[in-house]
């Protein structure tokens, strides 16, 4: 299958929100509050959201098999680079189906740590492919990675860092998303500033390999990453059946 969805303007300005208040805000050390809505009053939602991003997926609610249609694969993209920030930029044509719901790819970028948990404990890295839906509404892949053998695609992008910001890259999608997507589903929040809400969450439970010199050469890039686990309130949290 392949994912031809145009990207409404309401999702390209959500995403282009993100990038320009970058500068406005800082992580803390992954545990301590970031009061991100004093930095700028658009950011209320991070302070007041009842529906923030990360959580700790250990608080699951329910059980249940939650389907996904996946189509990742070869793209050509650009490498954007800034601080806090390896993301790729992706080409059309690759996404996934959740539900009945088309979400088309948009974009990965990368946390050092995992930003999610399980029962408090957190991966070295994760990566994230943002997508939106042809109405604009967006739904997040969120995939975590374990000390191990080198990822492929991890060292393509690696290998392309010194190229710099807004480079060009060819690299395989698939290659950093499991075979097997069983996956906990919530609804939740970007996990940076403005944190807007009504995001389809979707995280993978089985973590991929990465090699401790692929982990540290985003941590480097990466530094501390990770948003403060935030309150899961009245919401549900599926966690998959087997």
């Amino acid at each position: 299958m392949k994912y031809l969805i145009p990207v409404t303007a309401t999702a390209a300005l959500a995403l282009a929100t993100v990038s320009a208040a970058a500068q406005d805000w800082e992580y803390t050390d992954g545990s301590a509050p970031e009061n991100w809505s004093e930095a700028s009053p658009d950011f209320s939602a991070c302070d007041a959201g009842m529906m923030q991003s990360p959580i700790d997926l250990a608080e699951a609610t329910a059980l249940g098999s939650i389907t996904i249609a996946a189509d990742y694969g070869m793209t050509e993209g650009k490498l954007k680079i800034g601080k806090h920030k390896v993301q790729i930029d992706a080409g059309s044509g690759q996404g996934m189906v959740s539900g009945d719901r088309l979400f088309n790819l948009l974009q990965v970028h990368f946390h050092t740590p995992s930003e999610h948990a399980i029962s408090g404990e957190r991966f070295p890295l994760t990566a994230h492919f943002v997508h939106a839906t042809r109405d604009g509404t967006l739904g997040v892949l969120g995939v975590m990675f374990e000390e191990g053998e080198a990822n492929e695609g991890l060292q393509t992008i690696i290998d392309a860092l010194p190229n710099g910001n807004g480079s060009d890259i060819s690299i395989d999608m698939g290659t950093m998303v499991p075979a097997e997507l069983d996956v906990y589903r919530y609804m939740g929040s970007l996990t940076t500033p403005p944190c807007s809400e009504n995001v389809n969450w979707h995280v993978v439970e089985k973590a991929l390999e990465a090699s401790p010199e692929q982990i540290a050469a985003m941590e480097t890039a990466l530094e501390m990453s990770a948003r403060s686990i935030q309150p899961l309130n009245n919401r549900l949290l599926v966690a998959p059946s087997d």
